[in-house]
């Protein structure tokens, strides 16, 4: 029996992630100079990625 197309993760190995994880985005706020020391990272605001 083969694999379902979906279930192979060839095709996803190279895509592009449109979602950043948490450290990723107090990172790119920190860079863009709009992180306020001692603030919580939890509730962050939506960050566009570099591209």
């Amino acid at each position: 029996m083969s694999k379902h197309n979906s279930l192979k993760s060839s095709a996803t190995v190279g895509g592009k992630r449109s979602v950043l994880k948490r450290f990723e985005r107090v990172k790119l706020l920190k860079e863009r100079g709009e992180w306020k020391a001692g603030r919580s990272p939890v509730g962050l605001p939506k960050t566009k990625g570099e591209g």
